[in-house]
């Protein structure tokens, strides 16, 4: 990461931001993950969403076997640089459920 704001990102004490993935046309919040710098630097690099996975402990490139990549549209970062917020064009489901997004089971509507 060589841009001057990425490069502030403050990244908690086991090395993670939490990133909000949102879907670039429609506004709709696709997902919470968290990455790494490693993970945050693949997805600046390649432009697809690559994610720290806390249960495996690995890093994971989104869709790599399903097929559901995200295209990077923009990062920010919040006013505090403890989150970003990545806009996406999705190629398929963000869950692993097989929804369209994360956010499907509502406690209150």
């Amino acid at each position: 990461m060589t841009d001057s704001l990425a490069s502030q990102i403050v990244f908690d004490e086991a090395g993670l931001v939490p990133a909000i993935v949102q879907n670039y046309a429609s506004g709709e919040v696709l997902m919470l993950a968290y990455m790494n710098r490693e993970s945050l630097s693949k997805t600046i690099e390649f432009g697809e969403t690559w994610f720290w996975s806390r249960s495996r402990q690995e890093l994971w490139h989104k869709g790599e076997t399903s097929g559901n990549t995200q295209r990077v549209v923009s990062i920010a970062v919040d006013c505090d640089g403890d989150t970003l917020l990545i806009r996406v064009e999705p190629r398929g489901p963000a869950c692993h459920t097989g929804a369209q997004n994360c956010f499907f089971r509502s406690i209150l509507s």
